[in-house]
Parts: C-alpha cells; sequence; structure tokens
C-alpha cells in the first residue's frame, strides 16, 4: 500500500546513519510538530541529494539562520515507511523554497525494467527554506564522512 506525505514546511529535514562503519543503515527524515517520516536510503543518495542542493544554493542569497543541531539528530524510534528509490529536486523562486521529492524504490526484473509500472509508490514531499536545506548539506557531509 502507497503512501503519500506532503510537507510545505518542516521543523527539521535531516539525514542519519545507524550501526557501525561499515554496515551502517541511513535514513532521511522530515518532521514537523509530532509527525515525522523517515525514508531508507543509500550513503550515495544521500550525498547525492546534499551535492545538488549546494549547486542551488550556491545561486541563491546566503541562508540568515544559524539551525539549532539538536534538529538535526533522527528522531526516535527509527521506522523507515520505505525504501528510496527516485529523488525528484527543485527550487521554486516565487515562494524560495526548495523541494525534495522521495519515492519508493520499485521492484525491477533482471534487465533493470520496472515490474510493474502502475503500482503506486509511497511518495514523501518536503519543502525547504533555503536555511534547511544548508543545514541538511552540512549535516550529510559530517554524517557521510
Amino acid at each position: 500500500m502507497s503512501v503519500y506525505f506532503d510537507f510545505d514546511e518542516v521543523d527539521a529535514f535531516t539525514v542519519g546513519a545507524l550501526g557501525e562503519p561499515g554496515a551502517r543503515a541511513f535514513y532521511l527524515q522530515a518532521r514537523r510538530g509530532t509527525q515525522r517520516v523517515t525514508v531508507k536510503c543509500e550513503k550515495q543518495q544521500a550525498s547525492a541529494i546534499s551535492d545538488y542542493l549546494r549547486r542551488v544554493l550556491n545561486d541563491l542569497p546566503a541562508p540568515t539562520e544559524k539551525p539549532i543541531a539538536a534538529a538535526m539528530e533522527l528522531a526516535t524510534p527509527v521506522e523507515a515507511v520505505f525504501v528510496l528509490g527516485p529523488v525528484g529536486l527543485g527550487y521554486d523562486r516565487s515562494t524560495d523554497m526548495v523541494l525534495v521529492q522521495l519515492e519508493e524504490m520499485f521492484e525491477v526484473d533482471d534487465e533493470g525494467n520496472p515490474i510493474d509500472e502502475e503500482a503506486d509508490r509511497s511518495t514523501l514531499r518536503v519543502h525547504l527554506t533555503r536555511d534547511q536545506a544548508h543545514a541538511f548539506c552540512r549535516h550529510t557531509g559530517v554524517v557521510v564522512a
């Protein structure tokens, strides 16, 4: 069963890793109030999202606020609602928000083609301020190192 989450604003969007180096599991997490959504991902996916956001942020004015470090830690318990597949990223100049869209991984056959292209995938859409995107990038650099 697919689920759809759309946060037009969040208290935090972060990445974290659980486990020992070399055998860690990586997670992306969006939080607003008491609601949180966690998505399991690969280290390379988290790094790629951060790299893209850095390129977008380089073309924009510098962030103005300093994020609270505690907000960047994963909230527990960590329970992923899906495993990350395709990622969509963008910037909306009219709202000055960065959009991150995370979609569920789908099953593929031996040739890499989707088994069921009609199946609904779970989706998490998160709108971030430039400050939040910048904090995500800084934190991701520490977590994936």
